[in-house]
C-alpha cells in the first residue's frame, strides 16, 4: 500500500470564504467542520433533595453528577434532558424551565441544564450509573462531584429555587411537521 494517497479530509487549509484552517478533502473540497457538542441535563429534585448519579463510565468514573449527556440527533434539548434522566437514573421528571446555559469552549461543549421535578421518588441506576441517590443540600458529596459545572448547576438551583426560570419557546406547533417532530 506504499504510495497510496490519503482519501477524504486529510489537508489542513483555509477553505475559500472561510478564515480558519479546517480539515479538507483535496479531491472533492469537502470541509470537515468541528463544532461544539451540546450537552443536556437536569437538576432534579424531590421535595428538598437532589437526584445525583455516581458515574459508571469515564471520564470521572465513580464521581457524582446530575443526569446529563450529549444531545442526540432529532430530539429537542428538553427531550434530551428527560431522556438522560431516564437513562442514568430511571426517574421520571417534569421540566420547570432552563436553569443554566454554560458555554465551555476549552472542551468544545455547550451545556443546557434544566430544573426538573421528579414525579415520584422512584429511581435506580441506569447502565451509565453505579449508584443513584437523593441528597439533601448538606449531604451532597461536594468533594466528589465529577465536574465544575455540577457545582455551578447546583448552586444556580439554590439561588433560583423560588424564582421563575426562563421558559423556552420551542419550534411552533404548526412547524413541527416540517421538522419531522410530529
Amino acid at each position: 500500500m506504499l504510495g497510496k494517497k490519503p482519501t477524504g479530509p486529510s489537508v489542513h487549509q483555509v477553505p475559500e470564504g472561510d478564515d480558519k484552517p479546517r480539515l479538507t478533502c483535496p479531491d472533492c473540497g469537502y470541509v470537515a467542520y468541528e463544532n461544539p457538542r451540546v450537552v443536556v441535563g437536569a437538576i432534579c429534585s424531590w421535595e428538598d433533595r437532589f437526584l445525583l448519579c455516581k458515574r459508571a463510565i469515564e471520564p470521572r468514573r465513580g464521581f457524582w453528577t446530575p443526569p446529563a449527556g450529549f444531545l442526540e440527533m432529532n430530539e429537542t434539548t428538553e427531550e434530551g434532558a428527560i431522556r438522560e434522566v431516564w437513562e442514568e437514573a430511571r426517574a421520571e421528571v417534569e421540566l420547570d424551565g432552563l436553569l443554566a446555559l454554560y458555554s465551555i469552549p476549552v472542551i468544545g461543549q455547550v451545556h443546557l441544564v434544566y430544573r426538573a421535578r421528579m414525579t415520584a421518588p422512584r429511581f435506580e441506576p441506569g447502565p451509565e450509573s453505579l449508584e443513584v441517590g437523593l441528597f439533601s443540600w448538606n449531604d451532597i458529596p461536594w468533594n466528589d462531584l465529577a465536574f465544575p459545572n455540577v457545582r455551578w448547576s447546583l448552586e444556580h438551583w439554590q439561588a433560583m429555587k423560588d424564582k421563575p426560570l426562563c421558559q423556552i419557546q420551542g419550534v411552533p406547533e404548526d412547524w413541527r411537521h416540517r421538522l419531522g417532530k410530529e
